[in-house]
């Protein structure tokens, strides 16, 4: 009954900008189909979802590619540098 638990599996590494952009270009085309079409009065909201799945879909793309680069800057910085910048709630001094 109190078997040990098993190690956690290895995080998978993902490209997670390639598939923001994916699903940011999909919201894109969406929108222009919807554009083309033009709804109906009572489904105008439509337009305004792909209009939000673009903008979260930019947001998103640019949040990760600023994760990402810290992330690189702080797997180069020398042991025990640390950029108090990047540290929340720290000011640089």
């Amino acid at each position: 009954m109190n078997e040990p638990r098993p190690p956690d599996p290895t995080p998978l590494e993902t490209k997670d900008a390639v598939t923001i952009i994916a699903g940011t270009g999909l919201w894109v085309v969406a929108l222009v189909v919807l554009l083309i079409l033009r709804p109906s009065p009572d489904h105008q909201w439509w337009i305004w979802t792909c209009v939000a799945g673009v903008g979260l879909g930019i947001f998103g793309y640019w949040f990760v590619r600023r994760r990402d680069r810290r992330a690189a800057r702080a797997e180069t910085a020398p042991d025990g540098a640390r950029d108090d910048a990047s540290v929340p709630g720290r000011t640089p001094s």
